[in-house]
């Protein structure tokens, strides 16, 4: 009998608050798997209001190590948190065969992302999704941005701001109302209610708050006013270009600009969360779906993407698609825009991780000889 190809889950452990206000990782506090699960259990009971971009994690990995079995591979899970030295052993020790790569950030940075993906490199391990080089350029949006735009696809137009003492009304060549955002987080952090901005003043104050709050850059670009559309795409010889999925904006009050916030898209319990809610498919002409799904495709291979990412546009009151974002990695919870997409196109949950997985293999040194 041959030996079962061994899937190591890895992932990022969530952070909990503390007794004193602030916040730590759950293992470092005693906290387990299970009783971090009961306190979210608990918090849902008493109606508080949950942030789901901890929650998602616990729940997606157990969802991918099931998904595995059922196809079976032989799993681990390996919990990232910040422990370097203890990472590098894990992987000296199981030597997997496949990396299945949950991993977001390090610490609180964002851009450590990519910096994982490169030990899995070095190290010679190979693992799903995209590459350091893409992961990163992604995440820096506005180079992201002028890649995409260099190329012929439609992005808002956008410039950055490092120095508030530099933002000068007069010296702003985009029209209003603008869009406000860090210029290197992901998951939607640093967008609120307040990110859509109508004179010069409010623009100064939001983007004076990205540089105080997340000490990067903040990117100001126009504001598209349309509908939001995700665009899933998995594959990689012959990329799949999934059903595209909608953000309802009608169940947010008028008042509340028609973006995804952080709390949109995390925070079960606030009024963003339960008033935006997905939709597949989206309900296009068959000319304005296949201009999507192509430009869609292109910024997913231009950017480097691979085995799977989400695409998300703008599409205007006119019907003219812009590119707001390329993820790759997307969050694969069974709720998420990309599964939402793959169930639409007729996968299940297992066949979408396994796909997932399969199309690494196709990478590995050996493995891949054998497919």
């Amino acid at each position: 009998m041959s030996k079962k190809i061994h899937v190591a889950i890895i992932y990022n452990e969530p952070t909990v608050e503390t007794e004193n206000g602030g916040r730590e990782y759950a293992s470092k506090i005693g906290m387990s798997t299970v009783q971090y699960s009961k306190l979210i259990n608990e918090s849902r009971t008493n109606g508080k209001v949950i942030d789901l971009s901890e929650v998602g994690v616990m729940e997606e990995k157990e969802d991918i190590q099931a998904a595995m079995i059922s196809l079976g591979y032989d799993t681990s899970i390996f919990n990232m948190s910040d422990d370097l030295d203890r990472f590098l052993a894990y992987l000296k020790a199981m030597q997997p065969d496949i990396i299945f790569n949950m991993v977001e950030c390090l610490g609180d940075s964002a851009i450590h992302e990519m910096h994982v993906a490169g030990i899995y490199e070095l190290l010679g391990f190979t693992y799903t999704g995209a590459g350091p080089m893409t992961l990163g350029t992604c995440l820096n949006k506005a180079r992201a941005k002028e890649v995409l735009s260099f190329n012929g696809i439609p992005t808002a137009k956008f410039f950055v701001c490092k120095d508030i003492k530099k933002l000068i009304a007069d010296d702003i060549d985009l029209s209003y109302p603008m869009f406000v955002k860090p210029s290197n987080e992901d998951a939607s952090v640093g967008i609120d209610n307040k990110s859509v901005v109508n004179t010069f003043q409010e623009l100064k104050e939001r983007v004076g708050y990205i540089l105080r709050k997340f000490n990067e850059p903040a990117i100001v670009e126009e504001y598209i006013d349309g509908r939001e559309l995700n665009v899933g795409i998995i594959g990689n010889k012959k990329p799949i270009v999934l059903p595209i999925s909608e953000i309802d904006f009608s169940g947010l009050p008028d008042t509340y600009p028609k973006i995804v916030t952080y709390d949109a898209k995390w925070m079960e319990g606030t009024v963003e969360y339960s008033g935006t809610q997905g939709k597949c498919p989206a309900q296009l002409s068959p000319a304005v779906e296949e201009k999507i799904k192509e430009i869609a495709l292109r910024a997913y291979q231009l950017m480097g993407c691979r085995d799977y990412a989400r695409v998300d546009i703008r599409l205007s009151k006119n019907n003219k698609p812009y590119v707001l974002e390329v993820n790759p990695n997307p969050d694969l919870s069974d709720d998420a825009g990309f599964y939402r997409s793959a169930k639409t196109y007729g996968l299940s949950y297992t066949e979408t991780v396994g796909k997932i997985v399969e199309y690494a293999i196709e990478r590995h040194p050996t493995l891949g000889k054998q497919r």
